[in-house]
């Protein structure tokens, strides 16, 4: 580990202490530590290429649950505009390349988003493409299926129920959603399909990273397309620290 990730490891597990990250603040000069005080986007390797991006920090790979913060890029800095509880996978979380399918585990590293969803209508203010969930709305989890990490309507006929999630049947969880885009675009059978970002059920998930009802409706109204949001999703020290995405 490089001595500027190490450095920043302590520094993003003393923001964690205090629930989330403060507020603005400018980038370090180079080769600077981190000032205490600085925004977390600023301490992450890659911040992604656009002008919003969402941070889920765990404390540690163990961790069921952490923070969830989304930030607005403003004239050079990275201003927080909410935060909330989040839950993790029941088995913790892991680094996204080794993640397997059916661990329970939460993938690290940095992601796009493709696209919203949801059992109920867009919440007031949502710009972001939004995919209304119907009965025949599947997230295709089949290893064996050439539809395998996608949405279909129909299910199609290589895609087994048994292998996959129906939409609509995820009411509260579903209600509205965040696609995050693990293993999306290219994906690779057997890492794991459905990895989303959506509201709390009664615990811990299946590998998502969910966060209160009214939250996931803040979300999906502040997202905007054309600032391209990512998601970074890390723990606060480690091979799986959020400051090395």
């Amino acid at each position: 580990m490089s001595p500027r990730v190490a450095a920043a490891g302590l520094v993003v597990a003393s923001l964690f202490a205090l629930g989330a990250a403060p507020g603005p603040g400018a980038d370090p000069p180079a080769g600077a530590p981190a000032p205490r005080d600085a925004p977390l986007p600023t301490l992450l390797a890659d911040p992604g290429p656009g002008a919003q991006l969402i941070t889920a920090l765990a404390s540690r790979t163990g961790s069921t649950t952490g923070v969830v913060s989304w930030w607005d890029l403003r004239n050079g800095r990275w201003v927080r505009a909410g935060s909330a509880p989040a839950r993790f996978g029941a088995k913790g979380l892991v680094e996204g390349a080794a993640r397997r399918q059916g661990t329970n585990t939460t993938p690290t590293g940095l992601y796009d988003l493709p696209f919203a969803f949801g059992v109920q209508p867009p919440p007031r203010g949502t710009s972001y493409p939004y995919r209304p969930v119907n009965e025949d709305s599947w997230w295709c989890q089949d290893n064996a299926s050439r539809a395998y990490n996608r949405w279909t309507e129909p299910r199609p006929a290589d895609c087994r129920a048994g292998e996959s999630e129906h939409l609509v049947g995820y009411r509260a969880q579903y209600a509205h959603a965040l696609v995050i885009g693990f293993n999306y675009r290219q994906p690779v059978h057997n890492r794991g399909a459905g990895i989303f970002l959506h509201v709390d059920g009664r615990g811990a998930t299946a590998g998502c990273v969910s966060v209160p009802a009214g939250a996931m409706r803040r979300l999906l109204a502040w997202a905007r397309p054309e600032k391209r949001p990512h998601i970074a999703i890390g723990t606060a020290s480690g091979r799986t620290a959020i400051t090395r995405y």
